[in-house]
């Protein structure tokens, strides 16, 4: 088993190489990428049965679904890869000139961050997204992937590497850390001088470790408390589509709604058939119903669970979803600043007054109005694909994309200048 200090060493190599390869070459390698995880997935789909038997009666089935991987779903990856293609390098943009009174020409430039490192847990899609947007943006990466899904991950790498020797890239410039233990991990937080970004992706345990150990570079990305707000004014047919969407479509993932803020002048009409549609009808259509944990005043007007204050707190990634009945949008704007963890919100209003407040007071990454939240996502974005979800403020926000996966330096050029 290669040791992640041998992996770091050759991606360090790797990013002196890479950095004279043209992005031309870049896309063709890509390309490449896209068409040998299509013809590997075979291989990449019994890899990743042997990780759901695994982690079979050890997870939910919720995250099963998480580490699954189908046909589709691989074409999904593949198709990511080739909406990167079609970008345009954000490498070498000239993001601001000035010319100073001595003669002094100053350029600002964007470049590569050089070497990105990217610990996330098992959503083995990631395994390609991280690969390809970390080379499309000029940059090498080292991948630590959870141990549930290593060997779905080590398939797909198999598949990639194949691209990149296709091209007559290194294929050091995509690796897969072989040690799934924390002690891997603990390494890559640690590694100053051979990691020049640090990316967590997954629960809150891994972020917080990341950004309260690393000693290099690290990207905030954040779980998903994500809220959906129905003011007074909603139409109420819509309000339960985004609600259903945004709770049921796939509740696994970060940007799933996992708390209900309903306005009290709407709520005895949409809580009886938001009740409807997310239980009594998913249970008569075999499907499982949402788990609704309510405060007081919900729970007056519907059946379910009484809510403790810390389900306003919790990333469920299941069906369950905290109900709160508020008595203006200056209130739901108050719960959702206390409890958010700054992912996604949404409203859905009819009132211009109540959508400009929202707007302007929600401080989230991503603020919907009469929009489901699910649509927080680097492809949705047009991003091609993601490598997670910025919730802070420094450097990049939201969907991280190539353009959030540079950085830049100042070229001056002078004609002999000297400071007196």
């Amino acid at each position: 088993m290669t040791s992640t200090r041998e992996i770091l060493i050759r991606a360090k190599e790797a990013e002196r190489i890479f950095s004279s390869v043209s992005a031309e070459s870049v896309d063709r390698a890509l390309s490449a990428m896209a068409d040998r995880l299509v013809a590997n997935t075979a291989r990449i789909l019994d890899a990743n049965e042997r990780d759901i038997a695994a982690a079979r009666g050890r997870v939910s089935e919720v995250m099963i679904d998480r580490l699954r991987l189908t046909e589709g779903r691989i074409l999904s990856m593949a198709d990511g890869i080739r909406e990167i293609v079609k970008l345009p390098s954000p490498v070498g943009r000239l993001l601001g000139s000035t010319v100073r009174p001595n003669g002094l020409v100053i350029d600002k430039v964007s470049v590569p961050m050089g070497v990105i490192a990217i610990i996330y847990e098992s959503r083995p899609n990631v395994t390609s997204d991280a690969a390809a947007l970390a080379l499309k943006s000029g940059s090498v990466c080292v991948l630590r992937g959870g141990k549930e899904a290593y060997n779905s991950s080590r398939a797909i790498v198999d598949a990639l590497e194949e691209g990149l020797a296709l091209e007559g890239l290194p294929t050091s410039a995509v690796q897969l850390v072989s040690d799934t233990t924390r002690e891997s991990a603990s390494e890559l937080m640690r590694a100053k001088g051979y990691v020049d970004l640090l990316i967590p992706r997954g629960g809150k345990g891994l972020i917080s470790a990341c950004v309260e150990n690393a000693t290099v570079p690290c990207l905030e990305t954040g779980t998903g408390i994500c809220h959906v707000f129905v003011d007074s004014s909603a139409d109420v047919g819509m309000a339960l589509d985004i609600i259903e969407n945004a709770k049921t479509q796939r509740p696994s993932v970060c940007n799933a709604m996992e708390v209900c803020l309903v306005h009290e002048d709407i709520a005895d009409v949409l809580l009886p058939a938001m009740h409807e549609r997310l239980v009594s009808a998913r249970v008569d259509e075999g499907k499982t119903p949402v788990e609704l944990r309510l405060c007081e005043r919900a729970a007056r007007l519907i059946d379910g669970t009484p809510a403790a204050e810390s389900d306003f707190d919790t990333e469920f990634l299941d069906y369950v979803m905290a109900v709160k009945v508020v008595g203006s949008v200056a209130e739901a704007v108050d719960h959702i600043r206390a409890h958010s963890t700054h992912h996604s919100e949404a409203i859905v209003t009819s009132s211009r007054e109540s959508e400009e407040e929202f707007v302007r007071c929600v401080d989230s990454a991503a603020v919907y109005v009469n929009a489901s939240t699910r649509f927080t996502d680097g492809g949705e974005f047009g991003l091609g694909c993601e490598m997670g979800i910025s919730t802070q403020k420094l450097h990049a926000r939201g969907p991280l994309g190539i353009e959030e996966l540079t950085a830049y330096k100042y070229v001056i050029r002078g004609s002999g200048q000297i400071r007196r």
